[in-house]
Formats: C-alpha cells, structure tokens, sequence
C-alpha cells in the first residue's frame, strides 16, 4: 500500500496448524496518518482467526486517529469479556505501528512478542521491542540456556490483558524501514538473515515482506508458526548501500 508518506508491504504464510491466527489490517485516516496492526492470536480456530482480524482492523483504525496506545487499548475492550459459559474470550498478542505526515518518527506500542526491527542509516538493525515473556524476565534475573528457551512461549501481557501501565511504547527517527513481525518470523531467522534481507530489500516493502516469510524455518519439531511480517517505509528516507 501506498501513500505521499508511507510504503507498506505485507505477508503472511498459514503454519502447520490451521486456520492461522495471525491478522495485519493497514489503515490510511483521511489526513494521511497510516496505522499498521499484526496481531498474533493464542491458538488456532476459526474464532480465534476471526477475532484476531478483528483485532487488527479497530486497533489500526483508533491507532490512525488516535496514537498507538489508544489503537492498542480499543483492541482490549474487544476481548475485555470473559465470556459465558465455558467458552472464553480468544486473545492474542499484537503490535501497532503509526506513521504521520510531517512527523519523521513511526511510533509503535505492543503487548506480546511481535516484534519490531528498524533499519538504520549506518545499516544496522535494531530491534525496538522487549519480548512480554517469562523467558525476558528469567534472563533479566540472570538465568539462561533451556530454561529461558522454554519459558519464551509463556506470555505475560495479552491483549485481553493490556492496560495503560502495561502497554509498551516506543518510537524511531528517520528509520529507513521498520518491520513488524509475529514469532513465527523472528524466532525462526537468525538476525544476520534479517540484516541481509532488509539491506537487500529495503526499497521493495513488499518484496522484503514477502522474503522474510519465506525465510522463516520450521521449529526444531518441524512444525511450522504461522508466519507474519509487515515493512513500512517512509517516502523521504535514503537507501544503505548492499554489503
């Protein structure tokens, strides 16, 4: 998707279990302020898919309008019911980018382990995103090695979950791409991959989109995440030369 401001591309690939959870809505208000949601729902059910897209359309719609926070906490109220009966509410994690006209910052908040990376003008890739997780709060206390590895898959912070103190936010200036991304991307490529992939693309959203999806590898199981990656690309911003 195009705009004066931003570029967007997206891809996403079903994993092994179907349906896939994962949902990206893309949402230019009329003042020209583009929102990207990814939103990676818990569990694999077509409820689940449908809620996670969801999700994804009113959190990139109030984010547009009203800042990521805002986007992020509408989502909330979304799955805010416990539900009746025995079936609960689905609920995911999620991450939301926003980027406005004159402004030269994309502004990001998330709850989860998506992601985001940034490219910047030296070529580097920064990652601007801590992972709500046991396993961040384990190696915050020192642990490491399988334990940390295990407890990567026990999420702290939900979307069903989230409230103003526990919203992560986060901005970038001048970035020559940002990437939002679902587990099933970034836990399954080693970051000189990502590096390579972003230098080589990066004036081709769609394309470096595409290519981190496809580079994503099966688990050691051989089971397949559903797999999910959003580039944004501001118009006014230079490419790093190819290394």
């Amino acid at each position: 998707m195009t705009n004066d401001h931003v570029v967007t591309g997206t891809a996403t690939r079903e994993g092994t279990v179907a349906p896939s959870g994962d949902a990206v809505t893309v949402h230019v208000h009329a003042d020209g302020t583009t929102a990207v949601a990814v939103v990676d729902g818990i569990g694999h059910s077509f409820r689940v898919a449908a809620i996670a897209q969801l999700i994804a359309d009113v959190t990139a719609r109030i984010a547009a309008r009203r800042g990521p926070l805002a986007g992020l906490l509408t989502g909330t109220e979304l799955v805010a019911d416990p539900g009746a009966g025995d079936e609960t509410e689905p609920d995911a994690v999620a991450i939301v980018a926003v980027a406005q006209p004159g402004d030269e910052r994309v502004r990001i908040a998330w709850v989860g382990d998506c992601r985001a990376y940034v490219l910047t003008e030296d070529g580097q890739v920064q990652r601007l995103t801590v992972d709500h997780n046991l396993a961040t709060q384990l190696a915050m206390a020192g642990y490491d090695g399988e334990i940390t590895r295990r407890a990567s898959q026990w999420v702290r912070t939900t979307v069903a979950t989230a409230s103003v103190a526990t919203v992560a936010e986060a901005w970038t200036d001048r970035p020559l791409a940002v990437v939002l991304t679902t587990d099933g991307v970034h836990d399954q490529l080693s970051h000189d991959v990502l590096r390579t992939l972003l230098v080589q693309h990066q004036d081709a959203p769609q394309t470096l989109a595409q290519a981190l999806v496809a580079a994503a590898e099966p688990g050691p199981d051989g089971v397949r995440d559903d797999a999910t990656a959003v580039v944004i690309k501001l118009n006014s911003t230079t490419q790093v030369p190819s290394s």
